[in-house]
């Protein structure tokens, strides 16, 4: 497989804009997504991730009419795989995580480069069980495939994205609303270049929800 190139700085920006300019949108439904997460134990995280990238990448897309918050339910059109995905690939990087975490003195830094590699090889996986109707095996497969071509970019990409995600859970948790809609940006951003060749992100120019 040919070798993707990461441009993780233009990602990176282009994400951060994307999610400013549409702040109110996204945040909303972040916020719909986290409390139907928590309430159900986390069983809706899937669809409710689902949910927030078709907002997400109709947002990108510029489609019309211009999606609204309450998009996030058109998550559990997706619910089996997204499900599985999430479920599956949760207790496998939980278990690997803890496994190699016993390796004496640098378990733990072991323990969390293994959760940060597993999210890089897996970060499109969702994306295309949306935007593609691939189940979710498939889907993870060719996201492996596609991140195992230039791994390091990748993986700086993944984890730099995490990390901003999970800044938000300091904060009592609840912030995670302002911050997950920020990674889900910029993987969104990154998924439309690798995986959409007819939608080329040369030079974003994403209009503010105040302009619209």
């Amino acid at each position: 497989m040919e070798k993707t190139d990461v441009n993780m700085g233009q990602w990176i920006e282009a994400g951060f804009k994307l999610y400013k300019n549409n702040f109110t949108t996204l945040v909303l439904a972040a916020l719909i997504a986290l409390v139907l997460s928590t309430v159900s134990i986390g069983i809706l995280t899937g669809p409710m991730i689902a949910g927030l990238i078709v907002i997400t990448l109709q947002l990108l897309r510029k489609e019309k009419p211009k999606p609204e918050a309450g998009l996030v339910f058109r998550g559990f059109s997706y619910f089996l795989n997204t499900f599985l995905f999430t479920f599956i690939w949760g207790i496998a990087i939980l278990i690997g995580s803890l496994v190699v975490a016993w390796f004496p003195i640098i378990g733990q830094l072991l323990s969390l480069f293994f959760v940060y590699a597993a999210q890089a090889f897996l970060m499109f996986g969702l994306y295309l069980i949306v935007d593609k109707q691939m189940d979710f095996w498939p889907a993870s497969q060719a996201s492996i495939q596609t991140v195992k071509t230039n791994f390091w970019p990748f993986f700086g990409l993944a984890a730099i994205a995490s990390i901003i995600g999970s800044i938000g859970a300091l904060a009592f948790g609840i912030g995670v609303v302002l911050t997950i809609p920020i990674q889900i940006c910029i993987l969104a951003v990154a998924y439309q270049e690798i995986f959409e060749e007819a939608r080329p992100l040369s030079t974003p120019d994403f209009k503010s929800e105040e302009s619209l």
